[in-house]
């Protein structure tokens, strides 16, 4: 590969809004975002590596699954949203070297033989490679969700970059269920503008503006807890020095809220 891929932290939107037409409809910069990825790549990846806010274990888990299932990991949805298949390959070698790295790297890691593509996964994938025809496997979060491991995560995986391995975060830079409509618009403004500004820095401030993340305006409303947000850690930490670019943004989601995703290229 002539250079590394870069890596994403994108939204995944809300549970499988993908096939629900008032909701692709209220997604549609986020569907542009996504359908318009794969031609941000100098090169078809060799595979491509989620990181979900929906998967977390006691240690980084790996997808092996040479034909991952199905997740449904939502609620109260219409009975097609059960039925939606995406039939992608997995990629139990590149698990095995993911998790080698990741072993290497002094963090714990298993191989996950069982695991299946979650809503985090499969919604915007059915977007960016609709016919299910890339390769794909996940790594898990960890619990407790430390900025700084999960950043180190990223690190060990960053190899995978050289090997055509497309590396994404998938969650959301605001995810307070309880906090939506015109509430979570001032709250979820001013962490996306801190969020801005802070991935926008030299590559030094911005990994301690990051893992220092609970000082920003409305942190804690925003996040309270960070499994929606921890993904963007792996991402970063994979190309600390890269560049970043706002790949998506949109404001008054579900009525209110301002939501972000990014390219770390370079």
């Amino acid at each position: 590969m002539a250079q590394p891929l870069p890596t994403y932290f994108i939204s995944h939107g809300g549970g499988p809004w993908p096939w629900l037409p008032d909701r692709r409809a209220m997604f549609a910069p986020l569907e542009a975002s996504l359908a318009a990825m794969p031609s941000e790549l100098a090169e078809r990846p060799r595979a491509i590596l989620m990181i979900s806010g929906h998967w977390e274990a006691d240690s980084y888990r790996v997808m092996a699954a040479p034909n991952p299932p199905m997740v449904y990991d939502y609620y109260n949805f219409p009975p097609h949203t059960y039925e939606v298949t995406y039939p992608a390959p997995g990629a139990p070698d590149l698990a095995r070297r993911a998790a080698e790295l990741i072993r290497a790297a002094g963090l714990p890691s298993e191989l996950d033989t069982t695991q299946g593509f979650d809503h985090g996964t499969f919604a915007p994938l059915a977007i960016m490679y609709p016919d299910a025809d890339m390769p794909v496997f996940q790594v898990s979060l960890r619990h407790g969700y430390d900025p700084a491991e999960h950043m180190a995560l990223g690190r060990a995986l960053a190899p995978l970059r050289e090997e055509g391995v497309l590396i994404v975060g998938s969650g959301l830079s605001y995810h307070n269920l309880r906090l939506m409509g015109p509430e979570a618009r001032e709250p979820s403004e001013a962490f996306d503008g801190w969020l801005n500004h802070a991935l926008t820095q030299p590559p030094e401030t911005r990994t301690d503006l990051i893992l220092n993340w609970e000082q920003a305006p409305h942190a804690r409303t925003c996040h309270a807890e960070e499994d929606h947000f921890a993904p963007l850690f792996v991402a970063l930490g994979a190309a600390e020095q890269a560049e970043t670019t706002q790949v998506y943004h949109q404001k008054e989601v579900f009525g209110g809220m301002t939501a972000s995703g990014f390219r770390f290229d370079g």
